[in-house]
């Protein structure tokens, strides 16, 4: 049986996000503005189905995906690019590769207790989230 990630989720830490953004060729005032977002995930899980919200200040991103199914995206107010996402189970983790122009991009989700974590990959830049169940 899966983990339920189901829930809304405040951000506690965020390390190396900028590291994560300039791998993704984001611009110097955009990183500087994000890096000190607080960020609230509210996802709704039912089965492999999942409906994502990821919340702040400065934007808002929305993703609805089933696991096992890769899907096109278009990462609007991040980077902007158009790329092939496709999210499996590993164990009770979230695994996403994103296929496109930047190599070795994606992210693994889990929860631990009251914890969310969150790791993003982009080239050899990896940032670690760590959110509370609200």
């Amino acid at each position: 049986m899966t983990r339920d990630h189901s829930g809304t989720w405040e951000m506690e830490s965020n390390d190396n996000f900028e590291g994560y953004m300039k791998a993704l060729d984001i611009d110097f005032a955009t990183r500087k503005i994000a890096i000190h977002l607080a960020q609230t995930k509210i996802i709704e899980q039912d089965g492999d189905k999942f409906k994502t919200k990821t919340n702040s200040t400065f934007r808002n991103y929305n993703l609805d995906f089933t696991v096992g199914v890769e899907f096109d995206e278009y990462t609007k107010g991040l980077d902007n690019r158009n790329i092939k996402t496709l999210i499996v189970w590993e164990g009770d983790a979230l695994v996403c590769v994103q296929k496109g122009e930047k190599e070795n991009r994606g992210w693994k989700q889990w929860v631990e207790g009251d914890k969310l974590h969150l790791e993003l990959t982009c080239g050899d830049q990896v940032c670690h989230q760590v959110f509370k169940k609200k």
